[in-house]
């Protein structure tokens, strides 16, 4: 993987920002909607993204633009954010129980005009969700063992689409524990899911029972989803569902950048941050510590733009330390550094708004809308109780 060169990526009025800052380039987001739709065959239709990694209504704006019109979500508050941006079609993507679900029922009558749908993977959730303004999707666990129910249980997904009636709207199969770091090793993997998948799709057309919609595919399976051909023609509309391309990170640049019109994918998400100490002769410490670039990728939390030889290490709360090949290579306290985060997503909800760059300029600032979750709406007499 090689990492764009420093200049086109530079602030020229970066001393007015404050950091840590969370830099967003709208020309890179607009190139990097086109080159993965173009990755589709120039069909947008078949993008259900996820905003967990943008959570911003600029964002889903744009990708409206490019006629791409579905999505997921995982929160109430990402629920509220894509509705409030004009788009019409989502699905919330994550187990809704208890008063989560009240609130995404509450939503679906507030918002009419849009199709909301959610997961379901037992008859109980189905009967709750009976009668009310959702469609119902089949959470399918195809070997993460996160959420769903197994496929390997066939006759009992057949029973549970039953169940749902006029509002089951298809499989939701998320393969994101498939990560090797060779294509051909995840093509295989994947599309030995993919095969299984299909058999249980004919198994629900067999009962009458066929799925309008199925659902695979996180950012490292996009490539093998895309190469597998019986997702076209099979008779239900095929959609796959990353989202993290949109603003790039370390991680699935080393995934896509080889693959065809992947390799145009650029870092459209940056942390600015500044140098604030000399702590020893090779180590500098900037204020990019893992409150502002998220470490659950594990260490190095990113790259620093412009400098591959410099090793970001283990961050605390506020500090990120970095060693350099010699002590002369330190940089000045107070130089602006531009960073690449491992894993974008986290690292986005860390901030609850970013720069918008273009041409070296700041052209405005864009909220992180989705930041969080909502508060809890507990009725004000129980307050206390």
């Amino acid at each position: 993987m090689r990492l764009p060169g420093l200049a086109e990526y530079q602030v020229r009025e970066a001393s007015r920002i404050q950091t840590p800052a969370l830099l967003l380039y709208p020309e890179w987001i607009d190139r990097n909607i086109q080159a993965t739709i173009a990755e589709m065959g120039g069909d947008g239709d078949r993008w259900r993204p996820h905003v967990k990694t943008t959570k911003s209504k600029n964002v889903i704006r744009r990708f409206l633009e490019h006629g791409v019109r579905q999505f997921k979500c995982a929160t109430t508050r990402e629920l509220v954010t894509i509705c409030e941006s004009g788009a019409t079609d989502v699905l919330v993507a994550y187990p809704m129980v208890g008063a989560n679900a009240e609130r995404v029922a509450e939503l679906a009558r507030q918002w009419s005009g849009v199709t909301i749908s959610v997961l379901i993977e037992n008859s109980s959730e189905a009967d709750y969700w009976q009668g009310k303004r959702v469609g119902l999707f089949i959470d399918v666990n195809p070997g993460m063992d996160r959420t769903g129910i197994s496929q390997e249980r066939a006759g009992e997904i057949v029973e549970l689409a039953r169940r749902c009636g006029s509002q089951f709207q298809g499989l939701h199969y998320y393969d994101g524990h498939i990560q090797a770091p060779a294509l051909a090793e995840r093509i295989a993997q994947a599309q030995h899911g993919y095969e299984r998948l299909m058999q249980l799709v004919a198994r629900l057309d067999a009962e009458q029972l066929s799925p309008a919609e199925v659902i695979t595919s996180g950012t490292p399976a996009l490539p093998c989803a895309l190469r597998f051909e019986a997702f076209q023609g099979g008779g239900f509309v095929h959609r796959v569902s990353p989202g993290t391309m949109v603003f790039n990170d370390l991680s699935s640049l080393e995934q896509l950048s080889e693959i065809g019109e992947l390799r145009r994918l650029r870092p459209a998400a940056l942390v600015m941050t500044t140098v604030v100490s000399h702590p020893s002769p090779r180590r500098f410490t900037c204020d990019a510590g893992h409150k502002s670039v998220s470490a659950d990728a594990g260490v190095p939390t990113c790259a620093v733009l412009g400098h591959p030889e410099w090793q970001p290490l283990k961050p605390s709360e506020e500090h990120l330390p970095v060693e350099v090949p010699a002590p002369e290579a330190l940089p000045e306290v107070g130089a602006v550094l531009y960073l690449v985060p491992k894993h974008v997503c986290p690292s986005v909800n860390l901030f609850d708004e970013g720069l918008a760059i273009g041409g070296g300029e700041i052209m405005g600032i864009w909220r992180i809308d989705a930041r969080g979750h909502e508060g809890p709406l507990v009725k004000e007499e129980t307050v206390g109780e």
